[in-house]
């Protein structure tokens, strides 16, 4: 027989064969979707109607499950045909069980609407489906529901391990402090409210300043608690960590609210429900719109009054356009001005020149304002995607009178200086949000592209008194940032997850003024622009040991820009110092009530960058490593009684310094925070809180230490359908503390013109009260 034939035809059959295996396999898809079926469905807030995003969607005694999306849909596909029950719940409502029936080829559709409850740590769940790097979900419901908040600073204090200091009145931004990070005013750690950057690039006291002020507290809803470089979603700034905050969408009521305390203190707010509960305008689709305003006044607790006078005003709507998309609008207007007695040295009151809150240069102080813009359209589409996008401006203003030297440079006028900075912020954020089913199988997809830019005229100018003397660097600044990532979430197994993301980002500096000549004083053309790109990858994994048990590995590559100034005055100056970070950790519950988050981690960062606002430039430390481990707990003992308590262990170390100066000024190394809380949604409620932090070097060689505390803090309220009165006290025990620190050479009149090298610090709220009362309505 011809060899050439026996060939053609053993083609022919492997092609028959082939031929029909790729008909089976294309048709496998096609046979699975007629033998399973799907279900779908929104959930809802009964009162409202509004949809409810982030609520757990399950089937009980089946394994996996899901999540709403921004408008409220889930869907279960490739569910083997028969009788089930569906679990649905979030924290704050009331967990609901619906049976079921699922035919083969099916797609059944149900529309749920869950009512809001008392807490119940026994329904928390420890996996988070749709968005698994936020593995401080639990916590950080849990903690929203329960403590107590009066403040901006307040809301800060909800993510867990973190610690704020203030320096300069009230009106200055937080120095912040997170895993072994004194992130100054917001460097290694990102901060967003409804989408709306918090953190100013290239800011004229430091990079990354993050004042939260402009925030009304009453108004927060959520915070999404995201710690070290493994989200794609956040870029600049985002290395020890990132904090999403949302304001609520509607109010349950309105209200108004008078506190009275200590030291000459005042606020007044008012909340103000503009349409009404389940009221509807034409279109008869749910809406909501409210209005917020507070004032506040103090003259604080320092030997010179403050005069500290701060108006929020805040203007929202939420409404469903059509049954696929849905519309926010927000505006919100903050101004505020002040006093400040500013750091002093320990030799100052030592010596009975001043006391613990007197001052050195009582001119100190200053102002401050924001005014925000923002649209926020999310559409459902086909294939069960969302697309969601926003556009928003904020005019940002600033100045600050600040004296950290006294007379070091000039014996005669002091070293007063200003810091002046006058922005306009634009910026667009775009998501696309799809869920695919490949049978048992899910895969989250999320597309995101973005951009930011900022125009500001910035400034720093020599002063005495509050009057320019001398121009140190002035100009304008042009910052863009083109942003894009993918992320995507795949169910490998019933139990194992795996989330991989790449982000890539691409800055544009440009910075156009003058610079004073240090030897002649005259100024000099500072001008230049530079681009720079980054691209960061991040893969994570979490294995559902059991129902209460989740297991995660995390690593990420992440970032924190440098000050256009300073990039563009050194051409060698590290643009965009990359930082590493990975953990082990669970999320567990080792009783029904008892929710615990674990985390051993590390971080290092390839450049430490630190802004010297007084002189207009950046100085590098050099690389550096941290590592440490979080414990956050969450504890019910009764229907109403609560325990929390967070302990955080952290050390770093320069990686370029000789042993023995080589630690990280001012880098906590542990810090704790906890309480008890009786919280009842009618009649009395009350919280006992402790805070502390440990002394630490202030400096490289450690021979300057800031001083730890350990401080006590407590609530009290009483709420009837109409009123509440309340009562809080901060620093129970009248301890004598410092809150913000810092080694400084500094120069007071009659001493050497070198100066002296010491602790300089700015003290702690003694013991102060408050009375509060409110009116619902």
């Amino acid at each position: 027989m011809n060899v050439t034939f026996l060939l053609k035809r053993a083609h022919r059959k492997w092609a028959r064969r082939g031929a029909c295996a790729l008909l089976i396999g294309l048709a496998a898809p096609s046979a699975h979707a007629q033998n399973t079926a799907t279900l779908r469905g929104t959930v809802a807030d009964s009162a409202s109607g509004q949809p409810l995003a982030g609520v757990s969607v399950g089937l009980q005694g089946q394994p996996g499950g899901t999540a709403t999306d921004a408008l409220g849909n889930f869907r279960l596909g490739g569910l083997p045909t028969g009788s089930y029950t569906l679990r649905v719940g979030a924290l704050g409502y009331r967990a609901q069980s619906v049976p079921v029936t699922l035919a083969a080829g099916e797609t059944q559709r149900l529309s749920l609407r869950v009512a809001a409850t008392t807490l119940n740590l026994a329904e928390v769940t420890v996996s988070q489906p749709r968005d698994p790097n936020q593995s401080l979900a639990a916590i950080s419901h849990i903690d929203q529901a329960l403590r107590p908040i009066n403040s901006a600073q307040d809301l800060l204090r909800l993510v867990p391990g973190l610690f704020i200091a203030q320096h300069a009145g009230g009106g200055k931004a937080e120095q912040i402090f997170l895993r072994g990070f004194d992130c100054d005013h917001g460097t290694d750690f990102a901060v967003s409210i409804d989408g709306l950057p918090v953190n100013m690039v290239s800011h004229a006291h430091g990079q990354g300043y993050a004042d939260f002020h402009f925030v009304i507290p009453e108004t927060v809803e959520q915070l999404k608690v995201y710690k070290g470089p493994y989200t794609a979603r956040f870029g600049d700034f985002a290395t020890a960590g990132a904090g999403e905050f949302t304001t609520k969408t509607r109010l349950e009521r309105s209200q108004a609210k008078l506190e009275v305390g200590q030291f000459d203190t005042y606020r007044a707010l008012v909340l103000l429900d503009l349409l009404g509960a389940g009221r509807h305008l034409l279109s008869k689709r749910p809406e909501s719109a409210y209005v917020a305003a507070e004032y506040n006044f103090t003259n604080a607790y320092f030997d010179a009054p403050q005069h500290f006078k701060r108006f929020n005003g805040l203007a929202k709507y939420t409404g469903q356009l059509s049954e696929r998309t849905s519309l926010t609008l927000l505006g919100s207007h903050f101004t505020s001005n002040w006093d400040a007695s500013g750091q002093i040295p320990e030799r100052a009151v030592r010596d009975g020149r001043i006391s613990r809150y007197g001052s050195i240069d009582p001119t100190e102080g200053g102002r401050t304002g924001r005014t925000n813009a923002s649209v926020i359209l999310s559409t459902a589409l086909p294939h069960d995607a969302v697309l969601r996008q926003q556009a928003y401006y904020s005019k940002y203003d600033f100045g600050l009178f600040s004296n950290f030297t006294f007379f070091l440079r000039d014996s005669v006028n002091g070293d007063e200086i200003e810091q002046t900075d006058d922005r306009h912020l634009f910026g667009y954020t775009a998501t696309y949000e799809r869920a695919d089913q490949f049978g048992a199988r899910s895969l989250h997809s999320t597309l995101g592209v973005g951009t930011r830019n900022d125009f500001s005229t910035l400034g720093l100018f020599r002063a005495t008194r509050r009057q320019i003397t001398a121009t140190t660097t002035t100009g304008r600044l042009f910052e863009q940032n083109l942003n894009a990532y993918l992320d995507e979430t795949l169910d490998l197994t019933d139990r194992l997850t795996v989330n991989a993301a790449l982000r890539a980002d691409f800055f544009t500096f440009d910075f156009r003024g003058q610079l004073a000549d240090e030897a002649t004083g005259q100024l000099e053309p500072l001008r230049g622009r530079v681009r720079h790109a980054r691209v960061s990858p991040k893969l994570n994994l979490y294995y559902q040991l059991t129902p209460a048990v989740q297991l995660f590995a995390r690593s990420g590559l992440g970032f924190h820009s440098n000050d256009a100034r300073g990039v563009i005055r050194d051409a060698t100056a590290n643009v965009l110092p990359r930082a590493l970070g990975y953990e082990l950790g669970s999320t567990f519950k080792p009783l029904p009530s008892l929710v615990v988050n674990a985390a051993l981690w590390s971080l290092h960062l390839q450049d430490e960058l630190v802004y010297v606002g007084d002189e207009g430039i950046t100085e590098s430390t050099g690389p550096t490593q941290r590592y440490g481990l979080d414990v956050a707990l969450r504890y019910q003992l009764g229907r109403r009684l609560f325990l929390d308590g967070d302990f955080n262990y952290n050390h770093g170390r320069q990686l370029q310094a000789e042993a023995g100066a080589n630690y990280i000024p001012l880098a906590p190394t542990f810090t704790s925070t906890g309480g008890l809380t009786y919280k009842a949604p009618r009649g009395l409620s009350g919280s006992l809180r402790y805070r502390h932090i440990d002394s630490r070097p202030a400096n490289d060689d450690g021979s300057i230490r800031a001083r730890g505390y350990f401080l006590l803090d407590a609530v009290l309220s009483y709420t009837t359908p109409r009123f509440q009165f309340g009562a809080s006290a901060e620093n129970l025990l009248n301890v004598a503390w410092n809150q913000a620190q810092f080694a400084t050479q500094s120069r007071l009149p009659g001493e050497a013109a070198e100066g002296v090298d010491e602790l300089h610090f700015t003290p702690g709220t003694p013991f102060y009260a408050k009375l509060n009362a409110s009116v619902f309505f």
